[in-house]
């Protein structure tokens, strides 16, 4: 049994002729399209000389295709790792030099910067990836075989890096496995009640864990489908919340909704549900959104390293305020920073996480 990521995705999509994923300017990809593509290029990657374990840094728009190349070194056994695409030169070689990625694959207009920057920390191949699906990843993809075996990995080997600065000191890449996104991602389609009947409204940057692990898995293991923004966008926002059933977002699109005058019952009461994290969602902001829609926010807590750790519940009161309960298979204790105790009820402390969501390491 192969316990690749994108082995276990492929197997729950009963009707791979069905929509996955649709922009907001109407290209779409069903999951047979998407499969395909991503055997294309992992074909491409294998080419270069890659193998299980070796990075690919990603530094690309959103896009359909950028989400399929995730798909794609899943498929090859390749670590994914995505970076802000705010990130300067001089933040790209850092993180370039730290993680020693056998290919970069970038925006076409950054190549000329880029190129030779990687070529200097050892990368083998730096490729294009733009937002429309141009550049040279696509084109030496166009002639490869629509076919490729995922990759047989172990449950501890990597499937991406993701860096972080929550602790202290420079970014740290957090190595996170097979088995730590596939389980996570199970656990949050059950707790959250995906299914196939679903449509995300994806709003999300697709370099963190928010955008990339909690919607895009969760969507992927529910067999659900996507209605993929570019970026939050008020207009699109409203155009394609109709259509979808499900919204995650940062706070501050809750609190951008807010101020539109659009924004009632009537154009939110077919939503299932509307889930905010990244960061502490007021509890004022919960209790307008509940007076203005009718709906309650499903409030969670994650990080990097573990991916989701705790939500409110989908069925029970969910308190302004609070992030919920540790989820299942999840053991959450509040210590004292000095002794490492267990602490009293109400007494602020360090987080200490158990599970199989948690990371296995710091890449360095």
């Amino acid at each position: 049994m192969s316990h690749n990521l994108f082995s276990i995705i492929r197997d729950r999509i009963s009707d791979p002729g069905r929509t996955f994923i649709r922009t907001s300017d109407g290209r779409s990809y069903t999951f047979r399209q998407a499969w395909d593509l991503s055997a294309r290029i992992a074909r491409t990657l294998s080419s270069k000389g890659l193998v299980i374990g070796d990075r690919v840094a990603v530094q690309v728009e959103k896009s359909p295709e950028a989400i399929i190349l995730y798909l794609a070194c899943l498929r090859a056994g390749a670590a994914y790792l995505p970076l802000n695409t705010a990130y300067t030169l001089a933040e790209l070689e850092y993180f370039i030099d730290d993680a020693r990625p056998l290919i970069v694959i970038c925006a076409p207009e950054k190549l000329n910067a880029i190129e030779p920057l990687a070529a200097r920390h050892g990368v083998f191949s730096t490729m294009t990836l733009g937002v429309d699906g141009e550049g040279t990843l696509l084109d030496e993809s166009e002639s490869a075989e629509p076919h490729y075996d995922p990759v047989f990995v172990e449950p501890s080997d990597l499937a991406a890096i993701l860096y972080t600065s929550g602790t202290t000191g420079r970014s740290k890449g957090a190595m996170l496995t097979h088995a730590n996104l596939a389980s996570n991602a199970r656990t949050l389609v059950e707790y959250w009640q995906f299914s196939e009947r679903d449509v995300l409204l994806h709003a999300l940057p697709i370099f963190h864990t928010h955008g990339l692990f909690v919607a895009t898995n969760v969507v992927l293991l529910a067999s659900a489908q996507m209605r993929f923004l570019p970026k939050f966008d008020l207009s699109l926002i409203r155009k394609e919340l109709r259509s979808a059933t499900v919204m995650m977002g940062v706070p501050t699109f809750y609190t951008r909704l807010l101020k539109e005058e659009w924004l009632n019952r009537d154009i939110t009461d077919h939503m299932r549900l509307f889930i905010s994290g990244s960061a502490p969602l007021l509890a004022e902001t919960h209790r307008r959104w509940t007076e203005m829609t009718g709906h309650h926010i499903l409030e969670r807590y994650g990080m990097t390293e573990t991916n989701m750790i705790t939500s409110n519940p989908y069925d029970g009161e969910r308190v302004p305020g609070s992030v919920g309960f540790p989820l299942p298979g999840i053991n959450v204790r509040i210590t004292d920073l000095d002794s490492g105790k267990p602490v009293s009820t109400n007494t602020p402390g360090m987080i200490e996480v158990k599970g199989p969501n948690v990371f296995k390491g710091y890449w360095r």
